[in-house]
């Protein structure tokens, strides 16, 4: 005897699509607010998680309009004076170098007042989430690079904009 759809499952099928849409939503959210202190694009991740929760509310929509032009303003502002630029690479080359030296693990200085174990704790998972924080941050320069400081030099006004949009 074969199973016959029955048109709950349609139904229970969007519902979960529309929960896992929030609760994944709600953690972009959640990450992104860490993020804005901790090593990471903190304000990239909020614009994600409220894209995915202005799916399901008008006050996420609302919201996520100044915070998507906050966040395109910080990209083209990081973009604009070459030392900015060099000052972004370096520092997140910088979080994959301390990545790298995290997971690797050196030895405990005679120096640590704490718990031994407490020295560079978490070893590859932190030095991964650090190498993964660093990778993002250099792809990030790459694309704010792109969008607003290029066409700058090709269109002569040396002013970093979105040409999609105009000038931010």
């Amino acid at each position: 005897m074969t199973e016959q759809p029955n048109n709950g499952q349609k139904s229970q099928g969007s519902w979960l699509v529309r929960r896992a849409a929030e609760v994944a939503g709600w953690t972009l959210v959640a990450l992104g607010i860490a993020a804005l202190v901790l090593p990471g694009p903190g304000l990239l991740t909020i614009v994600a998680g409220l894209a995915l929760l202005a799916t399901r509310y008008t006050w996420a929509e609302r919201l996520l309009t100044p915070v998507r032009v906050r966040a395109y303003q910080l990209a083209k502002r990081g973009v604009q004076t070459w030392p900015r630029i060099i000052g972004s690479t370096l520092g997140a080359l910088g979080l994959v170098a301390i990545g790298i030296v995290w997971g690797i693990g050196l030895p405990v200085p005679d120096w640590w007042p704490l718990d031994r174990r407490l020295w560079l704790a978490g070893e590859w998972l932190t030095g991964v989430v650090l190498i993964a924080s660093g990778a993002f941050a250099l792809a990030l320069i790459a694309y704010s690079y792109g969008r607003f400081r290029r066409h700058a030099v090709e269109d002569g006004t040396g002013e970093p904009h979105d040409p999609a949009e105009g000038t931010l």
